[in-house]
């Protein structure tokens, strides 16, 4: 859709007149390009530029006007709404029957506050869908007339920042306000720090991306359901109040990155984290550990915390165990069993970092949002905003951290100009992360499953910041990517879900933020994640690259997308596949064209009906050699035309590591199905033993049926033993490969064959 369509069409009612005049100002580019009495292409001046800037500027103006005064008017509508709501609180404790609110009273006011939402979300939706318009026609505007605009609009758009309003401040006082109208004026109550007494603590996580376009409205969509998490709520929100940062530690070899993208048993993350500015003096330290499944362990988080000044001399070995905690073991505020389990784990990361040479490789920055009742941890949904990955080492000469656990010369002030390209990753999207506690058969809420199945998040399993961001700022030094790198540039977002989004009371779901914002110019620069096409002949697409899903949006990711289907053709899960270069058949078949032209056959046609014949052909013997089947799950049904693209390759000279789950029962299937391998052969020898004994001093047949017996038991001896060695290798490494018999059983079949056929046709001749 072009952005002049998507426009109209996403456009609030109420705010017409106010968007950005997106078709008059390409108009006016195309009329002074094209003068409509002139044959010929008019050239851009001076005058021209000037003219069209000004129009620009009125624009501009206009929409900068307008959503200052419809944030003032939120505001207002917020601080109205928060008198009302304190003061039928405060009736709640009235003695008098009557004086008491009603539940009509409590419905009007969720009525006003989610009228309220309502008009954030929409207002959000005006700045995105303006700010878009502004960059496109910039982009136009240079594109067309080759002068260069973008640099100099952009220095007026940043003295008119209509896009850079944060509701994060709306949101939090809308949130407070809508859990205690919610809840009818009792609100849970619990441990506002959500987890920060607690050491050890295990999680179900699922992660999504965002889209930034669908931040607000997924925040506002949230806080319908569950109430933001606010630590201090005697405090006024302030931005830096939802800052953390985490360092995360390494040595030149980065053994803990590939330990924790093998996702080997009992592989470490160590990092220290800290919320807030840089002036926060409390550092946690801590150590997430991996656990497989078959151990009947959980991955676990651990942690302590530390004085500032002290972190540098505990890294170090300077700073004992003893002294860390010294002080608690005064305050009596813990008891020594929880004492001792906390200085165990300090010694034990302390060992680690000098022992492993670890030192400061990358800091992550984001804002985050966390939405979870007080002291109920069952449902705990953070989202986390402006992630950045920094680099921290001074292993390329360049000095950033130097002899410090962490480099001063930055803060938070988020999106960090000051810095280099090479040592910042500024991550596209938001991390949703869904924490759930449920118990053994318990379904989510409702509202969280069509929550994660909707249009607004995208699922990426097992995604690590940590991960992301050693594999985006050494690139020279590390080969192994995780799955989703090669798919960074694929755009997330994705057709809306219908009946799902913001509601104003008494009409129908908002529009969405998230309609595709391409135009006919752009495409080339923002690659769809979905394609529409339609299926020739029923197939799922004509080379074998595209699979059409059946299943819902969001239903399912990349990796089990991918699973759900047998692998088609000769190809060795192609989603992995990191060669270099990929092979292109140039010749292409028309299937339109009639196979009979202007009366007779020609010799082309001959060629391509035999073509065709031998793919058939050799089509319906493929089934002869024995493929692995996938299993029937019952998943939703998708759109008409969704296509999703399975195949993706890394960079040259890289290789993308997907997840491969190892336990000991795959070596245990292993063996048994190298001693069932072995079984036949040796059953094969005797067979082949007793037609020898039985041969005597002849030469006949008997003699060449034994040595056909010989040799398809030996073939099936090495056969076996080679393949048990590869899969154990290929185990080991976590490979995901094909671990199925391919071709070795129908060969082997076909010697077996061969050798009855012999013995045989040498018994009805009478040559045994």
């Amino acid at each position: 859709m072009k952005f002049g369509q998507q426009l109209r069409t996403s456009l609030i009612k109420d705010y017409y007149y106010y968007y950005i005049s997106y078709d008059d100002l390409k108009t006016d580019l195309k009329t002074r390009l094209h003068p409509p009495n002139s044959s010929s292409p008019h050239v851009w001046n001076e005058e021209d530029e000037k003219a069209f800037v000004q129009v620009l500027e009125a624009e501009l103006d206009k929409v900068f006007t307008f959503q200052k005064v419809k944030s003032g008017e939120i505001v207002r509508r917020i601080k109205v709404s928060q008198k009302e709501v304190e003061d039928v609180i405060k009736l709640l404790d009235s003695r008098e029957e009557v004086q008491r609110p009603t539940e009509n009273d409590f419905e009007m006011l969720e009525e006003d506050l989610s009228d309220i939402i309502a008009d954030v979300h929409d207002l959000a939706k005006f700045t995105q869908l303006n700010y878009s318009g502004f960059q496109k026609i910039i982009k136009k505007h240079d594109k067309q007339t080759g002068w260069t605009l973008r640099p100099i609009f952009s220095a007026r758009l940043n003295a008119k920042p209509f896009f850079k309003d944060n509701y994060d401040a709306f949101i939090v006082k809308l949130s407070r306000l809508y859990d205690l109208v919610r809840t009818r004026g009792n609100p849970t109550q619990g441990d506002s720090s959500a987890g920060g007494a607690q050491q050890n603590f295990v999680r179900q996580t699922t992660k999504y991306w965002v889209h930034p376009d669908n931040i607000t409205e997924l925040k506002l969509i949230i806080l319908k359901h569950l109430p933001v998490l606010v630590f201090n709520a005697n405090k006024e929100f302030e931005k830096n109040d939802a800052a953390i940062s985490s360092i995360y530690y390494d040595n030149r070899d980065f053994d803990l990155y590939l330990g924790r993208l093998r996702k080997d048993e009992g592989a470490e993350a160590v990092r220290l984290r800290w919320y807030g500015g840089m002036e926060t003096q409390q550092i946690f330290v801590e150590r997430k550990t991996h656990r497989e499944d078959w151990t009947g362990e959980k991955s676990v988080k651990a942690r302590f915390a530390l004085k500032e000044k002290n972190v540098n001399a505990f890294l170090q070995g300077g700073f004992t165990v003893e002294q860390a905690f010294e002080k608690m073991r005064k305050e009596g505020k813990k008891t020594e069993q929880e004492i001792e389990s906390l200085e165990a784990l300090a010694q034990e990361i302390q060992y680690t970092v000098i022992t492993k040479r670890l030192q400061p490789v990358v800091r992550s920055f984001y804002n985050r949002t966390a939405f979870q009742l007080p002291g109920d941890a069952r449902v705990r949904i953070s989202l986390d905003t402006e992630l950045s990955m920094i680099r921290e080492d001074n292993w390329d000469g360049r000095i950033r951290s130097g002899n410090n656990w962490r480099r001063t010369d930055i803060g938070i002030d988020y999106p960090f100009n000051q810095l280099a390209a090479s040592d910042i990753e500024r991550f596209p999207y938001a991390i949703l992360e869904v924490k759930l506690q449920t118990q053994a058969g318990q379904e989510p809420p409702e509202w969280v499953r069509e929550l994660v199945a909707s249009h607004l998040v995208e699922a990426v399993p097992k995604f690590s910041k940590f991960i992301h961001g050693c594999a985006t700022l050494y690139p020279n030094k590390i080969d192994l990517l995780p799955y989703w790198g090669p798919q960074m540039h694929i755009d997330i977002r994705k057709p809306i879900t219908h009946r799902f989004g913001i509601e104003r009371p008494n009409q129908s779901v908002s529009a969405s933020t998230s309609d595709e914002l391409t135009d006919s110019e752009d495409e080339d620069d923002v690659p769809s994640r979905l394609q529409t096409q339609t299926p020739v002949n029923g197939t799922n697409g004509t080379n074998g690259e595209n699979v059409t899903h059946t299943g819902g949006n969001g239903a399912m990711d990349e990796e089990e997308r991918v699973a759900a289907q047998a692998p088609a053709g000769h190809e060795d899960y192609p989603l992995y596949d990191s060669e270099d270069d990929e092979d292109e058949d140039g010749s292409s078949v028309d299937e339109a064209s009639p196979l009979i032209r202007r009366g007779r056959i020609t010799r082309r046609q001959v060629i391509k009906s035999l073509q065709r014949g031998g793919e058939h052909l050799l089509h319906y013997l493929s089934y002869l050699i024995p493929h692995p089947r996938s299993t029937q799950v019952d998943i939703p049904a998708a759109r008409s035309g969704t296509v999703y693209a399975r195949k993706f390759r890394a960079p040259p000279g890289k290789r993308i590591f997907v997840p491969v789950r190892v336990e000991p029962k795959v070596y245990f299937a292993a063996e048994r199905t190298f001693l069932s391998w072995f079984e036949f052969a040796i059953i094969l020898s005797a067979v082949a033993t007793t037609l020898l004994n039985f041969t005597g001093d002849s030469r006949g047949t008997l003699l060449y049926a034994s040595l056909g017996f010989t040799v398809t038991a030996v073939a099936s001896l090495i056969y076996a033993a080679g393949l048990y060695v590869w899969r154990v290798n290929m185990m080991r490494s976590r490979r995901a490969v094909r671990y199925h018999e391919k071709y070795g059983p129908t060969v082997l079949c076909v010697l077996m064959v061969v050798a009855l056929a012999v013995n045989f046709v040498g018994a009805f001749g009478g040559h045994v």
